[in-house]
């Protein structure tokens, strides 16, 4: 297994580009499309837990737009079918903390997909 190769590694940085600003955008149509459509898919949130796509789509009908700043964000790729998306934030609304994220993204017959996503904050 290949571990950073740069070709998959500029592919998931480009779907996690299009998934920041559908974020930020609060594109709910084109979020849920990001996600794998299984009951396998997981999401946790700051104060919130999903289980399967259909609890991740009704979960992303109920929310607000927001904005945030990403700071290092790393992508790392694991063969050509699986990687991982890590990145710090910081909200204007949380002063004082900073906001983890962390997704497993998985290449479908459809292209890449979030198959995981974890989000949380701690203190500065």
């Amino acid at each position: 297994m290949i571990i950073n190769d740069p070709e998959i590694v500029a592919e998931v940085a480009a779907i996690f580009d299009i998934y920041e600003k559908a974020l930020l955008a609060n594109d709910n149509s084109l979020l849920t499309t990001m996600f794998l459509q299984s009951e396998a898919a997981v999401r946790y949130g700051l104060s919130d837990v999903q289980h399967g796509y259909d609890e991740i789509v009704a979960f992303r009908s109920t929310q607000a737009p927001f904005s945030r700043k990403l700071d290092r964000t790393v992508i790392t790729s694991y063969g050509r079918d699986c990687a991982t998306a890590s990145t710090l934030f910081v909200r204007d609304d949380a002063p004082g903390r900073i906001g983890r994220q962390m997704q497993t993204w998985v290449r479908t017959e459809t292209g890449w997909k979030v198959a995981a996503a974890h989000v949380s904050m701690m203190d500065a």
